[in-house]
């Protein structure tokens, strides 16, 4: 700019003879005597016009250089943030996944879905700000101010004292960012929760006309993120306006001083002077991304910090180093003197089973009783607290938790189907299974006689949560599961308990037929599907208080015979 402007006003010193490079103490000197010795020449030689193309096309030169390299920069930045949010995803989902059941059962579902899809986003975002804020803009900034004090050494320490001023103001309006941002994202996670039960429980919603309720909910959680947002939006556009306008202050002082040293102390020229304030401008652009963009940052650090505590649970039931894989079930299983609680309370208590291989036994009792409790501790959804769970004498603690699932099938009462088709989502134990093994799959659970009609056969899409279909339906496709994975030992946890008459005939046969030949632990509500168990164990309070053969738990005229006389007069 300084040499353009030289030549525009005609100040540039006439150089006839081209100078000699002596070292970079010299550089200031050498490179302004050859800029005007390539001027002069070209003036003497060609005319003004051809030494003003010259001087300006150093500029388009440099700011194609400039613009160039920052697309360079962004395209790589973009590939950076957008990988870095790739894997924060991939390493968020598997933690996730691998999370064990009672994690879920203090946290809300909709607070983790924040965290992955709103707050992952802030982090990305976060850290492309912080990128700049380290290195392009500081940058920009240090080859600024070495450039001013290459120029007048005064003035830029005169500049230097308004700087620390403006930086504290600029502070101090960014105060509690993080703390209201964090509380902005818990909001969030509050309301993907209440838009996830809805969703889930619409047919009690409705049913009982609770819709003001869950909308009054909704809104109120909806006017505290409101609020919370304006504020955070507020400061962060403060931020540029405020930057900017405290730079120009500092700039206008900057004219003030170095007018008199133009004017008054004559130590610098006017061009370099209106150079020495375009670089000095400069400056305002990046300072104004670093204020900007450290408001940003701390909305990111709320966020980062939601991300990084997820990122960092640790799971409580993991495999052991030396843990053993299991594949075959030879024996039986022994359950010893457990005793386990959810939270405070004991729901097991000093509970002792012993299930032989071949078995069916039957866990039968009133709700609370502790009946499902021994599902989840047998598939290591929970861990015991005291006693021992062995399979063939091995303690389940010292078998991995993939092959100790791979010996057992689960049906449970609420029949999980996901939204894809019935194919796939019976092949999930086995994902090789070919289409004939799926359809003899279905045959057992008696599930094909209702596939084979629909449009697509096994290929049919069963809708979310498998909501095309009815309670039987889904749960038969539930046991052609179990069925497909073929394991030793079968886990029922009440499946029968939420059908209807003639659909819980259809299920007991498909589960009579499954059961065949196979070690079976069947968790019962209604009693007329177990009467042919092996051996039933009757709980109450989470303690056996009866167990034997149908006919022998009669005959003893105690808690299971009231049990099936209520449900006789029922």
């Amino acid at each position: 700019m300084i040499p353009t402007l030289n030549v525009l006003f005609g100040l540039n010193e006439k150089v006839f003879t081209k100078p000699e490079y002596t070292g970079i103490e010299n550089l200031k000197s050498f490179s302004e005597d050859y800029l005007n010795y390539k001027v002069t020449q070209f003036t003497e030689n060609s005319g003004f016009e051809y030494a003003m193309i010259f001087v300006i096309s150093i500029i388009i030169v440099t700011a194609f250089l400039k613009n160039f390299t920052n697309y360079l920069a962004s395209y790589h930045i973009t590939r950076l943030r957008n990988g870095v949010l790739n894997d924060l995803r991939e390493k968020l989902y598997l933690v996730i996944i691998n999370l064990p059941i009672s994690y879920y059962s203090e946290k809300r579902k909709g607070d983790v879905m924040s965290r992955m899809l709103g707050d992952v986003n802030e982090v990305k975002n976060a850290f492309f700000q912080v990128l700049e804020l380290v290195v392009r803009e500081p940058l920009t900034i240090v080859f600024s101010i070495a450039a001013m004090f290459f120029i007048s050494a005064k003035l830029t320490l005169f500049v230097f004292l308004f700087i620390p001023i403006s930086g504290f103001i600029i502070s101090r309006v960014g105060k509690n960012l993080k703390t209201k941002s964090t509380r902005a994202q818990e909001e969030n996670g509050l309301q993907i929760s209440i838009l996830d039960e809805t969703l889930s429980g619409l047919k009690v919603v409705k049913g009982f006309n609770s819709e003001n309720v869950f909308i009054s909910k909704f809104n109120l959680s909806l006017k505290r993120l409101l609020r919370l947002s304006n504020s955070i939006g507020n400061k962060n556009n403060l931020a540029s306006p405020l930057s900017e306008f405290l730079g120009i202050l500092t700039i206008a002082v900057l004219l003030w001083y170095g007018a008199q040293l133009v004017i008054v102390d004559k130590s610098l020229s006017p061009t370099t002077f209106i150079a020495y304030i375009a670089l000095a401008y400069t400056i305002l652009t990046p300072a104004k991304a670093i204020s900007k963009a450290s408001y940003q940052v701390k909305t990111g650090l709320a966020a980062a910090e939601r991300v990084f505590t997820l990122m960092e649970e640790k799971n409580a039931i993991t495999d052991k180093l030396d843990a053993i894989e299991k594949n075959t079930f030879e024996d039986n299983i022994h359950i010893d003197n457990i005793n386990f609680r959810y939270e405070k309370e004991n729901v097991l208590k000093n509970f002792s089973l012993d299930v032989k291989k071949g078995q069916t036994v039957a866990l039968v009792g009133q709700s609370g009783s502790g009946k499902s409790t021994i599902a989840n501790l047998l598939t290591r959804f929970y861990d015991v607290q005291e006693g021992i769970l062995k399979i063939d004498g091995v303690n389940i603690k010292d078998i991995t938790m993939k092959s100790l699932r791979d010996l057992m099938g689960l049906v449970t009462q609420d029949s999980i189907l996901f939204n894809d088709s019935i194919k796939n989502n019976i092949k999930l134990g086995k994902q090789d299974a070919t289409d004939e093994e799926i359809i003899d799959a279905l045959k057992i659970a008696n599930a094909y006689e209702f596939v084979k009609d629909l449009p697509l056969g096994i290929n049919t899409n069963v809708g979310d949560s498998g909501n095309k279909l009815s309670g039987g339906q889904k749960q038969r496709l539930s046991i052609a599961r179990a069925v497909l994975k073929n394991p030793p030992i079968m886990i029922l946890d009440e499946a029968t308990s939420a059908l209807d008459t003639e659909s819980e005939r259809l299920v007991q046969v498909a589960l009579e037929n499954m059961m065949q030949n196979r070690t079976s632990i069947v968790i019962a509500h209604r009693l007329s599907t177990i009467q042919k168990a092996d051996k039933i164990v009757v709980m109450q309070k989470g303690e056996i208080v009866e167990q034997g053969t149908h006919d022998e738990l009669l005959a003893k005229n105690g808690v299971y015979k009231k049990l099936v006389m209520m449900q006789s007069f029922e």
